[in-house]
């Protein structure tokens, strides 16, 4: 009996295309950074801290989450489960200002990062599709 085929190379991830998981951290440091200096009524939204930054954990977790989400080591579903994200949000009252003010804190932040090109066309696309899927409240 042959082994099997090994499965077709897809290509590299948009976790190895923006330059692997310290990059995706820093992404993810950077939105928050971006949100709490640019969007007040987004960073209300999220837990804070005693200094009324947004919380470490808060910071800690997305930043796991995102790094999955691109393609790395899945290690926030293995601390958490998976991400369930409208579950996780339905207490955030998620309209479209505040899907818009996420995708403006995020499209900042990849600015800032120098994210650019087709994976950042690819990005963009991918972020607008899961926040709009995030609205919980009608326009």
């Amino acid at each position: 009996m042959q082994a099997p085929d090994p499965p077709p190379n897809l290509g590299p991830t948009p976790y190895e295309l923006i330059g692997g998981q310290e990059a995706a951290l820093a992404l993810s440091r950077t939105f928050y950074d971006v949100m709490e200096a640019t969007e007040p009524a987004l960073t209300a939204l999220h837990r804070q801290d005693e200094s009324g930054r947004i919380h470490p954990e808060v910071r800690r977790r997305f930043g796991m989450f995102l790094v999955g989400w691109l393609g790395g080591p899945q290690d926030y579903i293995a601390a958490f489960g998976h991400p369930r994200l409208r579950m996780r949000h339905a207490r955030v009252p998620v309209n479209v200002d505040m899907r818009d003010a996420w995708l403006r804190a995020m499209g900042k932040a990849m600015d800032a990062r120098g994210i650019t090109g087709d994976i950042r066309a690819f990005l963009d696309e991918r972020f607008a599709h899961v926040a709009d899927f995030m609205r919980n409240q009608a326009e």
